[in-house]
């Protein structure tokens, strides 16, 4: 897969997408980075850490986020995306389940299109909207409500439910990462045995991507706030990486991107 001009391979080594959330509410970072200045040096601090792709998000999607207007999300974003692209040799991907949105931020340079809701958010504009740029997407997990008769089960049918409205949207196969969701429309218990399931995912044949970054799975597993989830987000990573994901969505570039190269080591033997 081509992200940006830069090649990835789908299967057998795992990426570090770098977050950078442009929000004054991110439920771990929230206003940290909504200044153009600060976040231009957050994201040269992320690259010299190892980071492969960069995650730009305009809106927090955290539990009880207040919606913002298309403009306004995109107000924060564009200028940012610009910015990286002019600075930075990185591919780019724009955080949005909103089309006018991504528009815009294709617009601005943006090489990826990650969707929180899996193209289901706007009956099908989204899906006509990455179809027609031909970028790659990240299309994610997602349910209103974690109401399920049987999780993976459920949760692959609704999977395979979002490739059939790419498909029928144009999206070419070789342009699709899947994201299992974690966090979102799922319980405690849903979100520990998706991670513990990653592989189950693979009969779909699109790379995987892990976002589990400081999450409240790991809250609640260790009884710790946001910023003392550092060592959980790295055991999940180095799941990740048995598992077969080729990317990892992480706030902490350099620790994951050391574990990842860890744990890569001990699978291939010490073989490159």
């Amino acid at each position: 897969m081509y992200i940006g001009g830069k090649e990835f391979a789908d299967r057998g080594k795992t990426y570090i997408m770098g977050i950078l959330n442009v929000t004054p509410d991110s439920f771990s970072d929230g206003g940290r980075y909504n200044h153009l200045d600060a976040a231009l040096r957050h994201v040269e601090t992320m690259i010299k850490d190892g980071m492969d792709i960069l995650d730009i998000g305009g809106e927090s999607t955290r539990p009880g986020y207040i919606r913002i207007s298309d403009d306004e999300e995109a107000e924060r974003v564009v200028p940012v995306i610009e910015a990286v692209k002019s600075r930075f040799d990185v591919p780019v991907s724009l955080d949005t389940y909103k089309y006018q949105v991504a528009r815009a931020g294709i617009q601005a340079g943006a090489d990826l299109i990650n969707d929180i809701w899996g193209l289901k958010y706007d009956g099908g504009k989204m899906a006509e909207t990455i179809a027609k740029s031909g970028l790659p997407c990240c299309l994610m997990h997602n349910r209103a409500e974690a109401d399920y008769t049987d999780f993976l089960e459920d949760m692959a049918s609704d999977m395979a439910e979002t490739l059939r409205i790419a498909e029928a949207a144009g999206i070419r196969d070789d342009r699709i990462i899947l994201d299992p969701g974690v966090g979102f429309g799922k319980t405690y218990e849903n979100n520990l045995e998706i991670i513990n399931s990653l592989e189950s995912l693979h009969i779909f044949n699109c790379p995987l991507l892990l976002g589990t970054s400081r999450k409240s799975v790991i809250g609640l597993a260790l009884d710790l706030p946001a910023g003392e989830r550092m060592e959980g987000t790295l055991v999940t990573s180095v799941f990740g990486v048995i598992k077969g994901c080729s990317f990892l969505r992480v706030h902490d570039v350099k620790e994951n991107k050391r574990a990842v190269q860890m744990a890569e080591a001990i699978l291939s033997g010490g073989k490159s």
